[in-house]
């Protein structure tokens, strides 16, 4: 039986830790690369004269997801492996966990910043909600050198 793993994956150097991670050490599986959209970070997209063009936002976090995704293919192909992409939009760490229970994914292969202290608090952390809630397995990446946070 052939193990499905999903990395989910963005633009961060956690990110391409955890592909990297799945790709070398996922023998014979399936791996999916997913792109979270998050509707709140297209807040940050201003229109005319600081108006805000939800379709315009929109219409450019596609464009970026494609070219991030495309990055993915271009290191999975490093590996000479084929994988699977996709973006769904949503709330990161919900979305996350609701793909791998929609897809019956085996194993979630995500990065994560290692904040430590006030700041994870403050922040949240999506491996930590992905970890709580996912169907499986989760594998988490954590990045060399986390930022000194005490």
């Amino acid at each position: 039986m052939t193990t499905t793993v999903l990395v989910a994956f963005d633009e961060s150097p956690q990110a391409t830790a955890a592909l990297h991670h799945a790709l070398s050490n996922a023998d014979d599986a399936e791996i999916r690369v997913l792109h979270v959209n998050d509707p709140r970070e297209w807040a940050g997209s201003a229109g005319v004269d600081g108006v805000f063009y939800a379709d315009d936002a929109f219409e450019r976090s596609k464009d970026a997801a494609e070219a991030v995704l495309e990055e993915a293919e271009e290191i999975a192909s490093e590996y000479g492996t084929e994988i699977t992409t996709a973006t769904e939009v949503g709330i990161v760490s919900d979305t996350i966990v609701s793909y791998a229970e929609d897809h019956d994914i085996d194993q979630i292969v995500l990065g994560s910043h290692g904040r430590r202290g006030l700041s994870r608090f403050l922040l949240g952390s999506v491996a930590e909600r992905v970890v709580r809630r996912a169907p499986g397995t989760v594998t988490v990446v954590r990045d060399e050198n986390p930022p000194d946070e005490s």
